[in-house]
């Protein structure tokens, strides 16, 4: 049974989320923190809880959601996994961040890339990877089937979606991945998003008008 942490980090009020196992492994997906204090709560949360970080992973590389790729990686020696097309993006982070005005390094540590319908494996639990671009061109979401959960990053939000006018986005892909990749998905389906508040796939499906709109034209 896995706990699910969340953090608001960043001037984007990006979520942090460390899921973590009843032998107090844990993984870190898309760690925004960027300010030091922000590092602090991270860091933290996981020796107050006396957790290992056994895995790092990433949604998508958009700057506000790899912030604290490196602080993570070197602390907790660990790799950062995200899809191959995302690299291109990672590798934009100095420019990404002059043109919004939050200077950052590149990301220095180690990279594995993962793939569609990949599992990830951490302890007694399973992550199946959903390849999801729209947003970014490598966007991935982290399903969890067993406990009915999704770590989602930027692609559907409450009563929203991911954005489509970033370089890489694309809004026809977006709506690709939503239908081939979410829509098969139970309602009772629990959705851990890059911004704003957990929700479920039956909410969004029945309240969410860019959800109702994709459905509508099946």
């Amino acid at each position: 049974m896995l706990t699910i942490q969340s953090f608001c980090f960043n001037a984007f009020q990006e979520n942090t989320y460390v899921l973590f196992n009843a032998q107090k492994e844990a993984i870190i997906v898309d760690p925004g923190c960027y300010l030091r204090n922000e590092q602090e709560a991270l860091s933290n949360f996981i020796s107050s809880n006396q957790l290992t970080p056994k895995l790092l992973l990433n949604t998508h590389c958009h700057l506000d959601h790899v912030f604290g790729n490196n602080f993570v990686s070197e602390t907790y020696d660990l790799t950062a996994h995200f899809h191959k097309n995302e690299q291109p993006v990672i590798d934009r982070l100095p420019q990404g961040g002059e043109r919004w005005g939050v200077p950052c390094e590149p990301y220095k540590g180690p990279v594995k890339y993962i793939e569609q319908d990949e599992i990830i494996k951490f302890g007694n639990s399973e992550f199946k990877v959903l390849l999801t671009p729209g947003h970014s061109p490598g966007s991935v979401c982290f399903y969890n089937k067993e406990q009915d959960f999704l770590i989602g990053g930027d692609l559907i939000f409450k009563d929203g979606v991911g954005r489509t006018d970033l370089p890489g986005s694309n809004p026809l892909d977006l709506i690709k991945s939503i239908k081939t990749q979410i829509l098969p998905l139970p309602d009772t389906l629990e959705i851990y998003s890059g911004h704003g508040p957990m929700t479920t796939w039956g909410r969004e499906k029945k309240a969410n008008p860019y959800i109702l709109h994709i459905q509508s034209a099946q």
